[in-house]
């Protein structure tokens, strides 16, 4: 049947979870599977109904998403004893606080699948700084501009990683991804803020502009390597399954186009973004 209001050979709208989704803003939560081959069938509730090869695929994305978690935590806690302000303590604790949040929720879901998950918490648990999984990771912050970068860059990464689980054919974890996102928000916004500051502020706040943009240049490159590779086949069989809805590349696209006017707008310059990386 057809909407007859529409004109002549006109199309009509998608339904608005769909449409939101494909531009990257929220939606209410939905029972169907919006994207994938299995579009338009119920979610999965449980780890028995999940397939093997899905299984397989939600455990590997669960364990990047609590190691990231938990070595962001080792690498900000330092800064509690000696950012530059009470503010900016107030706020690093903040952070360490979501992000310990955020690996006992990624953990939680590995735990729904049973031995094999709690196997895997349990390693998360003993990794120490310099064992993680993504090279970002394993950074140490020797400066107050590492955690301004860091935060606005790397951190930015982790909400489009985020922003892909939303409404996934997983429904525990689509059900995580609201609260995350709105505790991830906090820590763009500081960074941003941080970097802002060293680079109009000299001589009021930490550093200068120079300090600034040395920090901009060391981690862009590390940033746009979380993407992981462009041709990545995980990610194909990801958007297949239902569970991201981006290719890597397709979300290294927008991200470059979210930064590089907010770097613009506080003089700091991007690298070209294919310069110092790993992994293309």
């Amino acid at each position: 049947m057809t909407d007859s209001s529409l004109p002549p050979g006109a199309q009509p709208a998608p339904p608005l979870s769909q449409k939101t989704l494909k531009e990257g803003g929220t939606v209410e939560p939905v029972r169907e599977i919006l994207w994938g081959s299995s579009a338009g069938v119920r979610k999965y509730e449980t780890s028995e109904e999940v397939p093997p090869d899905m299984r397989k695929l939600v455990v590997k994305l669960m364990v990047v998403q609590a190691d990231t978690e938990f070595g962001s935590i080792q690498q900000h806690r330092p800064w509690l004893d000696h950012a530059p302000t009470l503010e900016d303590r107030w706020i690093e604790a903040r952070i360490i606080a979501d992000e310990a949040r955020h690996g006992l929720q990624a953990c939680r879901i590995l735990r729904d699948f049973g031995e094999e998950g709690q196997k895997f918490t349990d390693e998360l648990l003993t990794k120490k700084e310099g064992e993680h999984k993504l090279e970002a990771f394993n950074i140490p912050f020797d400066r107050w501009s590492d955690v301004g970068a860091f935060t606005c860059f790397v951190d930015r990464v982790g909400v489009y990683q985020l922003r892909a689980f939303q409404e996934c054919s997983y429904g525990p974890l689509a059900r995580a991804m609201p609260l995350m996102l709105s505790e991830e928000q906090l820590h763009l916004n500081f960074g941003f803020s941080v970097l802002k500051r060293i680079a109009k502020d000299e001589g009021k706040y930490y550093g200068d502009r120079a300090e600034a943009q040395r920090a901009v240049n060391k981690w862009f490159p590390r940033a746009l390597d979380m993407f992981g590779h462009s041709n990545s086949e995980t990610s194909r069989r990801a958007i297949e399954l239902g569970l991201k809805r981006w290719t890597n590349e397709e979300a290294r696209e927008r991200y470059l186009k979210e930064v590089a006017p907010l770097m613009e707008s506080i003089g700091l310059e991007l690298p070209d973004p294919l310069a110092n990386r790993h992994i293309l």
